[in-house]
């Protein structure tokens, strides 16, 4: 690898660009439900979600709350695992394209696919936050904090 492409990648500043680049999707999809919470209890009724507003609330604080401990490295096996979990769920609530005709039916099965990939990523920056130079037990007391 080349020294500048290493002295990137091993950049604080680097590491804060892509976590906050991955979870772009999760904390602007909260920061739009918060701006226009009417429209978040809406989309809630829509896909059959009651109370919605409840349902809203629940959805802002795991867009938002995930996001911040990823881009904070902080607990981030607990942000990624919220938000996977909740992109995991979306999938037989929103886009179930098992039920759907085409277009849509294709449409859909590949916005599931785009979500299996999101899950991989939130695994991946779950992963590689855990120091993997530390002797075994401290990055166990590191997953664990």
């Amino acid at each position: 690898m080349p020294s500048f492409i290493r002295t990137l990648l091993e950049s604080r500043i680097f590491g804060i660009l892509a976590r906050i680049v991955l979870t772009y999707i999760f904390w602007a999809s909260g920061i739009a439900k918060l701006v226009d919470f009417d429209a978040a209890v809406a989309e809630m009724s829509h896909f059959g979600l009651e109370p919605a507003p409840l349902y809203a609330v629940a959805v802002i604080v795991t867009q938002l709350g995930g996001s911040a401990l990823i881009i904070a490295n902080r607990w981030t096996w607990l942000g990624a695992g919220a938000l996977a979990v909740f992109t995991a769920l979306t999938i037989p609530i929103a886009h179930t394209f098992w039920t759907m005709q085409e277009p849509m039916k294709t449409i859909e099965f590949y916005v599931v696919m785009e979500h299996i990939t999101v899950i991989g990523a939130l695994m991946v920056v779950s992963w590689k936050s855990v120091p993997q130079d530390a002797p075994a037990a401290a990055r166990r007391e590191y997953a664990n904090a």
